[in-house]
């Protein structure tokens, strides 16, 4: 694939290789010149990871209506209703999409998708190829993109966005495109746009454990709350109940769908716990078995709590779950015999860029998909394996809308300035960079974690508020380098869960703060948040 010059202009710039960026590609594809970035290896992201499955209205015993109201449970009075009906009544149709391009789900009986049930779900619905679902459907996205031409090139990290008003043109403010930073040269690309596209995933690298990849630093929120686009519900981060725990294993998910097919949580006494906290038990929603978790982790001094899969046969667990069977193997647990030591971690941002139906933000010609945006489709908690949907989804919807945009435009993408250094010196001091990243990362989980309090809120923002303002006089002064990049990008990520926290005076949801630890009526809207709120 050719590298990316010192300016490019294209009609539909993607930023991001997820399900939801390479879903708009392939949509655009016949449409316009597409570009898609990725900040490392293509495949790199947390698409690549999902392990669970796509949830969808599949199945003879299901219907549309059971999916919605499992989905408006699970998000505890702040999904948008519309949007969920979208999503689940469009879904059955984008994974028959997914399937045409070669996606290999679990069969059986012959042609019928094998589906299992997660945490929320009433029925079973969820499409899956063994555990690696994620990693399939990336692969098949791929494959697409490279038999239509459509250029994805890696190791490109956006820097920021580029607004018409921000460079002083005239007209309505815009989105004109986005600076570039070549990992491996260094070079600075300005890239023009018709529409710019952040699929960039979530931000779980704000915190000190999660369930995400390296690539997970915000940076599309980060970048349209920077232009100056809304930003809502960022207070709702969803924490995994279940990651490996172990010292060698670097935040390793142990599916929800372990818990669908009979899992039980155990304490280091080796008792069923969840029947305390919750009559659902171990298919509680997300939320309730993370809290339960830290609860009795907390309440007995343990360090993690134990998933035990050895009630089930070995054949079982090893055809369904493969890779999870193969990980916990390496690291001397064969879940056949022994419980798998689990911990919560950051999973999934519910929050993000505020979209509308079509994916458009507030501010035009830029969109925001999958993890990156808020579409009110998870409310205040993400019901289980609906994140590869929405991706799907809202990708096609985003590139009808893009399409039309680009059609209608009269002459190519607004060019803008080159990049300008001007005296910005070679970075030193790394271990500045270094200190803060970690820094960051240690307060929002201790102060802004499962469990909030308002002190903890306050003490967080007034610790953030000294590191960001560190971060930008070190980014103004040093050449952008992509460790500063995200350094940046987290920061400002954790001061927007941090602000929508303190804003939020109730517990709903993914949102859990022991001052007010009741939901509140009055509390039933977003929390939304532009740059001039807080700047």
């Amino acid at each position: 694939m050719s590298p990316l010059s010192a300016r490019e202009h294209v009609d539909f710039l993607v930023l991001g290789g997820g399900i939801a960026g390479l879903t708009f590609a392939l949509e655009a594809a016949d449409h316009g010149s597409v570009l898609v970035l990725t900040k490392r290896q293509r495949s790199e992201g947390s698409t690549q990871y999902a392990q669970g499955g796509i949830a969808g209205v599949l199945g003879p015993d299901d219907q549309f209506e059971l999916h919605v109201q499992d989905t408006l449970v699970a998000g505890a009075g702040l999904c948008k209703r519309e949007a969920v009906e979208v999503t689940v009544r469009e879904g059955p149709d984008r994974i028959r999409w997914l399937l045409s391009l070669g996606v290999e789900f679990d069969r059986e009986g012959g042609d019928h998708l094998h589906l299992t049930r997660e945490g929320g779900h009433s029925r079973r619905r969820i499409a899956h190829a063994k555990d690696t679902t994620g990693r399939e459907i990336e692969r098949a996205l791929l494959a697409a993109c490279d038999a239509r031409g459509i250029r994805v090139i890696e190791d490109q990290i956006a820097i920021d966005v580029v607004t018409s008003s921000k460079v002083g043109l005239g007209g309505p403010n815009r989105a004109l495109g986005a600076y570039v930073l070549d990992r491996a040269s260094g070079q600075v690309s300005a890239v023009s746009a018709g529409v710019t596209v952040l699929a960039t995933g979530g931000a779980g690298k704000v915190y000190l454990y999660t369930s995400n990849p390296d690539v997970a630093t915000g940076d599309g929120v980060a970048m349209a709350y920077r232009a100056g686009a809304a930003v809502a519900n960022m207070e709702f981060f969803q924490f995994h109940p279940t990651c490996l725990f172990h010292p060698q294993a670097k935040s390793f998910l142990i599916s929800e769908a372990l818990r669908g097919e009979g899992g039980i949580l155990r304490n280091a006494a080796g008792e069923a716990f969840m029947i305390r906290y919750d009559p659902r038990k171990e298919l509680a929603p997300r939320d309730i078995v993370a809290r339960s978790i830290d609860a009795e982790t907390k309440r007995r001094g343990d360090d993690c709590a134990f998933l035990d899969m050895t009630h089930l046969p070995k054949s079982f667990l090893i055809e369904h779950f493969p890779n999870i069977y193969a990980t916990c193997k390496e690291f001397g647990i064969d879940m056949a015999v022994q419980p798998i030591p689990v911990v919560p971690a950051a999973h999934y941002q519910c929050g993000g860029v505020v979209v509308d139906l079509m994916g458009r933000t507030t501010i035009p010609r830029l969109y925001a998909l999958g993890e990156a945006s808020c579409t009110g489709l998870h409310g205040a908690n993400r019901l289980a394996s609906n994140s590869l949907l929405e991706g799907v989804v809202f990708a096609r919807r985003a590139a009808l809308s893009a399409i039309d945009e680009v059609s209608a435009a009269s002459g190519p993408p607004s060019p803008f300035p080159d990049w300008n250094p001007g005296d910005a010196l070679a970075p030193e001091e790394g271990v500045v960079v270094a200190h803060n990243w970690d820094e960051v990362r240690r307060l929002m989980w201790n102060y802004v974690g499962i469990v909030r309090t308002q002190k903890r809120l306050e003490r967080a923002r007034t610790r953030l508020a000294v590191l960001r303002s560190e971060i930008r006089e070190y980014y103004w002064q040093y050449r952008v380098a992509p460790d500063l990049i995200e350094l940046r990008n987290l920061a400002d990520v954790a001061m927007l869960i941090v602000e929508c926290a303190r804003q939020r005076k109730e517990s709903r949801g993914l949102h859990y703060i022991l001052d007010y630890p009741k939901s509140d009526d009055r509390w039933l809207r977003d929390t939304v948040i532009t740059r001039g709120d807080l700047e």
